[in-house]
């Protein structure tokens, strides 16, 4: 944990369609957070390094990416929204969530959202081995990674409210800087 920002940094994973964006922009505007989508930062930037033809999608240039964020993640305060996260670096977030959907509801989420053939497949597996949250207790201190249910509105209600509380306990432990 970095002693000098006056607020967390915020991690929030999963596999697509688990709701992450969703949850991000409800705790940016309940706990003055800026959040950051990786995805449209990476979209707006241009900071691709190739196209993956198998999962139909941009590959993001992951050392643009982290250069581009570094200064403001020194700042603190900030919730990161990304379905991956080996790559950023442990120093930047006090807390990681991962957010996990059963598949059958994360499957007609998907389908809803126009993917099909071996995306679909992929990220549906990518949830049943838990593949996120795996990567996510090998890349940060496992103490700081906590999976989080989003299979419906209560759940989505609920991780408001402990991701809140969370970064409400945070800053009064960190109410010295």
């Amino acid at each position: 944990m970095n002693g000098t920002r006056s607020l967390p940094n915020v991690l929030v994973t999963g596999t697509p369609g688990t709701g992450k964006s969703t949850l991000c922009s409800e705790i940016s505007q309940v706990c003055g957070l800026e959040w950051l989508n990786i995805g449209e930062i990476a979209k707006t930037g241009q900071m691709y390094d190739g196209y993956d033809e198998v999962l139909e999608c941009p590959i993001i240039d992951e050392d643009q990416m982290v250069d581009e964020l570094e200064d403001k993640m020194a700042d603190g305060g900030m919730i990161i929204d990304y379905h991956g996260c080996d790559f950023f670096p442990q120093r930047w977030f006090d807390v990681v969530f991962v957010l996990r959907t059963n598949n059958t509801i994360l499957y007609d989420r998907l389908a809803s959202r126009g993917y099909q053939g071996h995306k679909l497949e992929s990220n549906v597996q990518c949830e049943i081995f838990q593949t996120l949250l795996d990567e996510a207790k090998e890349s940060y201190d496992t103490q700081i990674v906590h999976e989080l249910q989003s299979n419906t509105p209560d759940d989505l209600e609920d991780n408001i409210e402990k991701i809140s509380e969370w970064i409400n306990q945070w800053k009064v432990q960190n109410s010295h800087i």
